[in-house]
């Protein structure tokens, strides 16, 4: 006979929830467990990384710009006075010297005003001749006074002294008498008035022939300025070396003070190094720095630092120290490396490819068994071209990761394969 089974429906139903609870537990603990695992690292190339090993020891700063050399000492030449370039005599390359005629301007109207500037030398001249000769002529008219008036003065007194006599012996009147010591007096005083015009016109004299001299002075300066400049229009080196530029042509109309052509002294040459504004700050006088000029390298000290910067550079002048490399010319395209101090005792490794001084980036570090690479902080310090120091993050003998590829950004950890 067949036995009813009461709540057999509830225990069904109980076993499922059961089995549910067990479900979902199973897989919200697969859950978790695959959530701590970590994610698999990825397989890079060791050659296709740059790695060096933390050093500890003496490290150089230094700080490296690009430049050129340029002359030491160089001579610009400008026009002395307008005019057009009638011929060029050499071109820029040539060797110089003082005298070298390097080009030759015409200016036909500066030719007519030296002409006229002559002539009025000489006819200021020959008005100084002409004005010497009247003050000669008036001259000697004044003497002629002074001698007659000599002669009267000494006759008027003879016949004072005469009718001094006659009136003593009461055989002329004393009226005679006083008349003839007042003509005497008279003649005196007017020989004492014609000194002292002689003496006036003499200074006078000298004045005028002063003032024509001041002329002739003037007109004769003039003239050798306009004499000055037609040899001007014959443009000279000036000074030993060698053409480097000549920025005119055959036929070109130039103005007064336009630049005709650059002398240079070829064996003299100094180096214009552009730093970046970012690493000027340590630069100082006679730092000592390494010219590459492609030819070879020499040595020169810091000499001036442009207190401006320009561009996000700094142009700093280097002055070279012994003999220049065969091919160093003027405008030669050079790299130059500047030392800024020398450390000693300091943690250091290769620069890396980012990350700037005093700041705190993440790099690689190696395992010790060079398998795999885990990416760590790193503390930076001060910087050099080639080197950084490490204050923090790293060890002496640590092997890191310099640069990589697009292929290990966004991983914590890498395996290095051979």
């Amino acid at each position: 006979m067949d036995v009813v089974r009461h709540n057999a429906n509830r225990r069904k139903w109980a076993r499922r929830a059961v089995w549910g609870l067990l479900a979902a537990g199973a897989v919200s603990g697969a859950t978790i467990a695959l959530g701590r695992l970590k994610p698999a690292a990825i397989q890079v190339d060791r050659a296709s990384l740059l790695i060096d090993t933390v050093k500890r020891g003496p490290m150089v700063r230094q700080v490296r710009g690009l430049g050129v050399l340029t002359p030491e000492e160089f001579l610009w030449l400008p026009a002395v006075t307008g005019g057009r370039v009638e011929r060029i005599h050499i071109r820029p390359g040539a060797a110089v010297r003082a005298d070298t005629v390097i080009l030759t301007l015409s200016n036909p109207e500066l030719e007519v005003a030296a002409l006229e500037a002559g002539y009025q030398v000489k006819a200021a001249e020959a008005r100084l001749r002409d004005l010497a000769v009247q003050l000669g002529s008036h001259r000697l008219t004044l003497q002629a006074e002074i001698a007659r008036a000599e002669s009267e003065r000494t006759q008027a007194r003879l016949r004072a002294e005469r009718d001094q006599q006659l009136f003593e012996q009461k055989l002329l009147a004393d009226v005679s008498l006083r008349l003839s010591k007042a003509a005497a007096e008279e003649w005196s005083k007017r020989l004492t008035i014609e000194h002292e015009r002689l003496r006036i016109q003499q200074d006078a004299a000298e004045a005028q022939l002063a003032v024509q001299r001041a002329e002739i002075e003037k007109l004769s300066a003039l003239a050798r300025l306009k004499e000055e400049q037609i040899q001007a229009l014959r443009v000279r080196a000036g000074t030993p070396g060698v053409l480097q530029e000549l920025p005119v042509q055959e036929g070109q109309s130039v103005t007064a003070g336009t630049i005709l052509a650059k002398v240079v002294q070829p064996s003299r040459l100094k180096a214009e190094l552009r730093i970046p504004e970012t690493q000027a700050k340590d630069l100082a006088l006679g730092q000592l720095a390494q010219i590459d000029t492609r030819n070879g390298v020499v040595a020169g000290r810091v000499v001036r630092i442009d207190p401006a910067a320009k561009e996000g550079t700094v142009l700093v002048d280097v002055k070279i120290d012994g003999p220049l490399p065969a091919g160093a010319r003027p405008d030669l395209s050079v790299d130059g490396v500047i030392e800024i101090e020398r450390l000693s005792n300091v943690l250091f490794v290769g620069r890396p490819s980012f990350g700037q001084p005093g700041s705190t980036i993440q790099l690689f570090r190696v395992s010790e068994d060079g398998g795999e690479a885990l990416r760590v902080p790193v503390t930076l310090g001060r910087a050099s071209v080639n080197t950084i120091e490490i204050r923090a993050g790293l060890e002496a003998g640590n092997s890191v990761i310099l640069s990589g590829n697009s292929a290990i950004e966004g991983h914590d950890r890498i395996r290095l394969g051979r």
